[in-house]
């Protein structure tokens, strides 16, 4: 299938281009292009990771905050201009951080092969790799051939990131409108078993849930009290906490347990529990094996969303500005 025609498919099926899965991507893109290239990504991140063992969490986070956005098309990593401000400036993507070492991969990746492999592909592996790192196995599929995005807009940023304060019904419309569904939903909240969350994005839980200086009745209120020895009052945007309590650096199905356990730290993880569906997900999904499952293939779902293939977009020379 020709690249246009898979475009027209994506437009009769889904309404959009941005929600349609997989493209032209394919296993092995690069073997005749750069046959090095998942190689020195893979060696180079886990380099990085051996010295900073946050930065599986911030590029999970970081890969899913570009696919949200015009599909995963590497459009998070590109800097503001003085006529443009970019989504890596607005306020869901204050708090990313990894950026210097993408552009470190692809430095690595340029050196061997130039003008070859996309930034929108060094994140996607990036991510894959720094997660698998502990295991010293792959933990899921990564297809490859995305092309880079021209456009980052930080309007389109504040629409499209699921926020941390969002409810079910909020959380199942953004995942829908990117062709996922409630099992991809629950499956890809499971990477909250690794990373932090900033006070600011769920102390309003602990103060003022509902607008009357009151607490959120469904946060276990155990854990209620040791948060508010952490987030003191509903202003602080600087300290942080761990999302998945006691296994911030382990990438396990914890996540779900302290989900049960009404210790979700997001208002958008204690949503999972409020549809009989998700919650019967949740469930399945404390079985550790298939949680590794799921996630591997919600993941290249994920990585699949709106993405640019064939002779459309670019390859970024810099992850950081457009060519």
């Amino acid at each position: 299938m020709t690249n246009q025609a898979f475009i027209l498919l994506c437009i009769v099926v889904f309404g959009v281009v941005g929600t349609c899965h997989g493209g032209s991507l394919r296993k092995g893109y690069y073997k005749d292009t750069c046959p090095d290239a998942e190689e020195i990504i893979k060696k180079a991140t886990e380099k990085h990771v051996a010295n900073d063992p946050t930065l599986p969490a911030r590029f999970l986070r970081m890969h899913f905050h570009d696919c949200f956005v015009r599909g995963c098309d590497g459009s998070v990593l590109l800097n503001s201009t003085t006529n443009n401000t970019a989504e890596k400036d607005a306020i869901p993507n204050l708090t990313l951080a990894g950026f210097n070492v993408i552009d470190d991969l692809k430095a690595e990746v340029e050196k061997k092969c130039p003008n070859v492999v996309s930034c929108a592909d060094v994140l996607a592996l990036a991510a894959r790799d720094a997660v698998s790192f502990k295991f010293q196995t792959p933990l899921w599929e990564v297809l490859t051939g995305r092309r880079d995005g021209r456009i980052s807009r930080i309007s389109e940023a504040l629409a499209n990131i699921p926020s941390p304060l969002s409810n079910f019904t909020t959380l199942i419309r953004s995942f829908t409108s990117k062709g996922l569904n409630v099992h991809d939903l629950v499956v890809l909240s499971g990477g909250h078993t690794i990373g932090v969350g900033h006070c600011n994005t769920f102390s309003n839980r602990l103060y003022n849930f509902t607008g009357r200086s009151d607490q959120d009745p469904s946060l276990n209120p155990t854990y209620a009290s040791f948060l508010k020895t952490q987030c003191e009052n509903l202003s602080d945007n600087t300290t942080f906490v761990p999302t998945d309590p006691g296994s911030a650096l382990t990438f396990d199905n914890n996540y779900y347990v302290t989900v049960k356990q009404n210790k979700g730290l997001f208002q958008s993880d204690a949503a999972l529990l409020a549809n009989k569906g998700s919650r019967k997900i949740v469930d399945e999904l404390l079985d550790s094996k298939k949680f590794f499952t799921e996630f591997a293939q919600a993941m290249k779902r994920m990585g699949a969303i709106g993405v640019v293939t064939g002779n459309e977009g670019d390859i970024r020379k810099k992850c950081f500005v457009v060519n």
